[in-house]
């Protein structure tokens, strides 16, 4: 999510390598800016896609049912209608804070070009985040701590705190690397965050989850964690909110700020919305980044929604305990360590449009692939399914497929996040990178809302988890129509050199 000024030279007609150099993914700056990631993102991999919307979807259905609303159904009926309910219910929290995030990031995103320093005002989204990821913990499923409404509110702030954090945050890439180095810097960042999480993750597993299942590595949960009562979860957030603070010092020391010190944030505030209204003004001379941030408006909402919904689809549906759910996560988070590498890689290969139509493909092959997969049958029941072993997890064909899906959602979705950064980077005025990095946060912060909002829908209309979650295959598609009409230059125009 970057941008730069002048069209340079033709694509396809020069190819030069990242650098590793001043400037390069492994320089001082660059790095530093990457290591944010390492950061950040496990909050957004353990609490909003894979452990805590899997509990807290669980602690929802199981409300529904002891409210006697369900009453005079089947067992079978019963557990499928409070799925639904719990996974409508995520899905209406991230609609929400992607809704407020929508009206406003643009706002401070166009005022990121014109005010002050920016590390202070990214210390106050990151201690917000930190705050509300900690509370996390006083999410109990017996309701003595914080209510369902609560938690609720909770998430919703966290996520427009992120997404805040994430848009001042690319804002200053093309200040920490060299033009033909962004696209590794980029994904080197993704590639850090996801390692992070994989490693949370581990840690989960191997000091929590396992023990209580097999005793193994340890007799019992460590530090005397009550598994049962869905403590290892909600432990997430504690654990997330300190290694946020933690990581974060080294990108606050080392990396380039790139605002304006001592410039009036009130007055960057009025200047950056008159430039943002000034853009739709004159959207004719701005249309083709105009129609690149629309089709990432649309795909992105597919791949955000995916993301986001995919844990609490496979955790309620599949019905995967913590352990195959942290597995799933783990290899999905170690292929997408490769992901943002290959990102890089693609784009400087074929540039970011054609890299981002590759990758778009992918995720609607991989999506159709995994909706194929019931708990009886694969690929819409052309293969039954049958039980592989008596182990306690991953004992049925459908489960095992269904694992060996994480590596392609996983390279193809971190690939395009990477690309999209690129190719905003390709196609942004250098002197108006905050302000379309703001417009790049509402293309992807839309698709926060609107995703999920299909996703509710769709669900809440069928009674269906697969159906709910067939909606995100058609924002893939428009937002592939509308991509092929943008026209992309091959490099950024961001260096003075």
């Amino acid at each position: 999510m970057s941008t730069s000024d002048a069209v340079p030279a033709p694509a396809d007609t020069v190819h030069v390598e990242p650098s590793l150099d001043l400037g390069g993914a492994m320089d001082r700056r660059g790095f530093a800016w990457a290591v944010f990631e390492w950061a950040r993102n496990p909050y957004y991999i353990l609490i909003v896609i894979y452990l805590f919307p899997v509990y807290f979807g669980g602690v929802i259905g199981q409300d529904l049912i002891a409210s006697g609303a369900l009453e005079g159904l089947d067992p079978d009926s019963i557990q499928k209608a409070a799925n639904a309910e719990g996974q409508a219910k995520i899905a209406s929290i991230v609609k929400t804070a992607g809704f407020v995030a929508a009206l406003t990031a643009p706002f401070l995103g166009a005022a990121l070009d014109k005010g002050g320093r920016r590390k202070p005002l990214l210390a106050v989204f990151l201690g917000v985040l930190a705050i509300m990821s900690f509370m996390l913990w006083f999410a109990k499923a017996d309701g003595s701590g914080l209510s369902i409404a609560q938690t609720m509110g909770v998430l919703v702030i966290a996520a427009v705190a992120y997404t805040y954090s994430e848009v001042t945050h690319n804002s200053m890439l093309n200040v920490n690397g060299r033009a033909a180095s962004l696209p590794a810097i980029s994904g080197l960042g993704l590639a850090l965050g996801n390692l992070a999480g994989a490693l949370l993750l581990a840690f989960i597993v191997f000091a929590f989850a396992m023990p209580a299942l097999i005793q193994w590595p340890f007799e019992t949960p460590l530090f005397g964690i009550d598994v049962e009562a869905g403590e290892h979860y909600r432990l997430a957030g504690p654990l997330c909110a300190v290694w946020l603070v933690l990581f974060s010092i080294y990108f606050f020391m080392r990396s380039e700020d790139g605002g304006t010190r001592g410039a009036s944030w009130v007055k960057a505030g009025k200047s950056g919305a008159r430039s943002l209204l000034n853009t739709f003004l004159k959207a004719r001379d701005n249309i083709n980044i105009l129609k690149y941030l629309g089709a990432r408006m649309l795909y992105a909402d597919g791949m955000q929604a995916l993301l986001a919904l995919g844990g609490v689809y496979i955790g309620l549906y599949l019905q995967w305990n913590l352990v195959e759910l942290a597995a799933y996560a783990i290899l999905a988070s170690i292929f997408a360590f490769g992901g943002g590498i290959v990102g890089g890689w693609l784009d400087g290969l074929v540039g970011p449009k054609r890299a981002l139509m590759i990758e778009i493909l992918g995720m609607i092959a991989t999506l159709t692939f995994q909706l194929s997969i019931t708990p009886d049958a694969v690929l819409f029941g052309l293969f039954p399914g049958f039980t592989i072993w008596d182990g306690p997890i991953f004992n049925t064909l459908s489960d095992v497929v269904y694992l060996c899906t994480a590596a392609f959602i996983a390279v193809t979705a971190t690939a395009s996040i990477s690309s999209s950064r690129s190719m905003l980077v390709h196609l942004a005025p250098a002197q108006r990178v905050g302000e379309f990095f703001g417009l790049y946060a509402i293309a992807g912060t839309v698709t926060v809302w609107l995703g999920p909002l299909l996703v509710e829908l769709f669900t809440q209309w069928s009674g269906d988890q697969r159906i709910g979650m067939s909606a995100i295959g058609l924002l893939f598609i428009l937002g592939l129509i509308v991509l092929t009409t943008v026209h992309s230059p091959h490099y950024p125009a961001v260096d003075e050199d």
